[in-house]
């Protein structure tokens, strides 16, 4: 039954959210513009996620956010709605070192640097940054995104 009901909240993504500016009315219409119901947990994970603009987290990072704000979830709940924000195409992953997992609130088409010592990602501002040449893909595949990483780290 669980399955169903996923299945049936991803099933409402068409309409646009109305935003006014107010980010527990705009964690509310995206929700509901994405298809997911406005839990309280989603409510509040929502609001401490995309109530700051754009920014980048691992649900680790959040799970603390959420702890000192006083919302009681897991863990585990973090994640869950992590990756069900990021099925809606409300959030965006980035895999740095296949070991850690960055979720961005910036949906746009863009890249990243890596900053090493901070560990910390931070968005490449260039919007004119290409590239030239992609690698052929498999019969019976397309690109679905590229995700590219510049990892930096202070000189020695």
């Amino acid at each position: 039954m669980r399955d169903d009901r996923a299945g049936h909240e991803r099933a409402g993504k068409a309409r646009e959210p109305a935003l006014n500016g107010c980010p527990w009315h705009d964690v509310n219409e995206m929700l509901q513009a994405a298809g997911l119901r406005p839990t309280r947990q989603r409510m509040a994970l929502g609001w401490l996620l995309f109530g700051k603009g754009a920014r980048h987290l691992t649900a680790e990072m959040l799970y603390e956010e959420a702890t000192l704000a006083k919302v009681p979830v897991s863990l585990a709940t973090v994640y869950n709605t992590l990756n069900q924000l990021t099925d809606a195409g409300l959030l965006r992953q980035v895999s740095v070192d296949g070991t850690k997992t960055y979720f961005d609130t910036n949906v746009t088409t863009h890249h990243h640097f890596y900053l090493e010592n901070n560990h910390e990602l931070v968005d490449i501002p260039d919007q004119h940054l290409a590239l030239t040449k992609l690698p052929e893909v498999p019969e019976g595949y397309e690109i679905s995104r590229i995700d590219m990483v510049v990892r930096l780290r202070k000189r020695r």
